[in-house]
């Protein structure tokens, strides 16, 4: 089962930017995943990397500092965020993963297109997002929030917040 497609809603001129071909790695299985990872250094390997499922379910990867819009191609994805790696006897396993990415503010829920994703790969990985980040957008002023501490506030002008996502204002409250 396949999750919400979520549209990058982050700033314009960072969408602008992005370049045919110029996107992250795409990972479909274990050999893309082997090749890849051949190729990062210790330094790398130290640091979390960027990454997007991509609307077909692929699992997407880039440096840290790539925008999450670049490492899709500017496309739609079924989640966002970071994600870092560890060897673990003779594999390699997912060590954290979150959904932070302000470009695409993705859904705790989208954790489901993840485990498939890295399924496919072969790798192993946590029961969910080590750390989950809960974005929503103010009703009242439009802006982008990270929800902490259950605080269903907005930042910039007091408002309350929804206990539903609802970043994207084409969606409303859900995904689609």
């Amino acid at each position: 089962m396949r999750g919400w497609n979520y549209r990058y809603v982050g700033p314009a001129e960072l969408k602008a930017a992005v370049r045919p071909g110029s996107g992250g790695c795409r990972i479909g299985s274990a050999t893309d995943f082997d090749s890849w990872v051949a190729e990062r250094s210790a330094a790398e390997l130290v640091e979390p990397f960027t990454f997007v499922v991509g609307a077909d379910g692929v699992l997407w990867l880039a440096p840290r500092q790539s925008e999450h819009v670049a490492c899709a191609g500017g496309r739609s994805v079924l989640s966002a965020g970071e994600i870092s790696f560890a060897p673990e006897a003779d594999r390699w396993v997912v060590r954290e993963v979150t959904n932070q990415s302000t470009g695409y503010c993705p859904d705790v829920s989208s954790w489901s297109s993840v485990v498939q994703a890295l399924d496919c790969v072969g790798l192993g990985h946590p029961s969910g997002f080590t750390h989950e980040v809960i974005f929503r957008r103010c009703p009242g002023c439009q802006e982008h929030n990270i929800v902490r501490e259950s605080d269903f506030v907005c930042v910039f002008c007091g408002s309350d917040l929804p206990e539903q996502w609802n970043v994207d204002p084409l969606i409303g409250g859900g995904g689609g």
